[in-house]
């Protein structure tokens, strides 16, 4: 395996990228399709204990090349940080890079955790045919209405059940009124409209759940999905697709991997190389 930096042009600033590739990919199965790690924010393209590091290196010991993306603005590439469902250019731009740096390459794989997923479920709906699946982990799908859901169902009752919560708060009756508050607005929340009346395909903060369901429906090649069960943000994606009909059905059509114990970042060795291998499973399936 090698590991090489690459610069990628990116209108007037460069994004910064580590190319890993296989020592010999001609006779191991699926070598054509490469993995492109797209980093969410605040974050670089090390990963939270070097997860992508490590699961860059698990996929070249297979004989898969991928590449690590640093996005406009964070870690080593320059240019002003945007959104997350604003980052389609950046992820055009790395793919060519991929493509031209890794001749042998015919498809490529999308990888994204948190909000990376979300960004790569947006970029979906740019036809793309360079493009032949997408790894999604706890997709970022975070609503007024659907967090206060999550909140009151998983976070509440735990707290509201708890002693110590109780004598804290008894101990300060201005803060019991605060929480108290809080969960009267939280309860509010659950029940504000869900989409915005809109049919942009701008990308923006009201609207980018909508276009991330319309880039999922659209897309006709491969979906790994890996949730973890000790993470509100992937309760709230799960709660989504169990109560729209239109999002269970894209999740009923892809894989999906539920690890339990995990949390949000899969931060054990266990939790790790499970993603590693429903990851390489992924790739080399026919």
């Amino acid at each position: 395996m090698t590991e090489r930096y690459i610069s990628i042009a990116n209108g007037d600033g460069t994004l910064s990228a580590i190319l890993h590739s296989p020592d010999d990919v001609a006779p191991l199965t699926n070598a054509d399709t490469g993995v492109l790690i797209i980093v969410g924010g605040p974050q670089y393209r090390v990963g939270s204990h070097r997860q992508f590091v490590k699961l860059s290196r698990a996929l070249a010991s297979q004989g898969i090349a991928s590449m690590r993306l640093d996005t406009a603005g964070m870690g080593d590439s320059n240019g002003i940080k945007t959104a997350f469902y604003q980052q389609d250019e950046d992820i055009n731009q790395a793919i060519a890079a991929f493509f031209q740096h890794c001749p042998q390459l015919k498809k490529v794989a999308l990888w994204g955790l948190c909000d990376a997923a979300s960004g790569i479920l947006i970029k979906l709906n740019q036809h793309d045919p360079r493009i032949s699946g997408v790894i999604l982990l706890n997709p970022w799908v975070r609503q007024q209405h659907s967090h206060a859901n999550v909140m009151l169902r998983h976070y509440y009752p735990k707290r509201l059940l708890s002693f110590q919560f109780w004598r804290k708060k008894l101990a300060g009756g201005m803060m019991l009124r605060l929480s108290l508050s809080e969960l009267w607005q939280t309860f509010k929340h659950r029940y504000a409209k869900q989409y915005p009346d809109t049919e942009t395909l701008i990308a923006n903060e009201q609207n980018y759940v909508k276009l991330m369901l319309r880039g999922w429906q659209q897309f006709q090649g491969n979906v790994l999905v890996i949730t973890s069960g000790n993470d509100l943000t992937a309760q709230e994606f799960l709660q989504l697709c169990n109560s729209d009909k239109a999002w269970a059905a894209c999740l009923a059509d892809a894989q999906h991997q539920h690890i339990a114990a995990a949390n949000h970042t899969f931060a054990s060795a266990k939790w790790r190389q499970q993603v590693e291998q429903c990851c390489i499973a992924f790739i080399k399936q026919p």
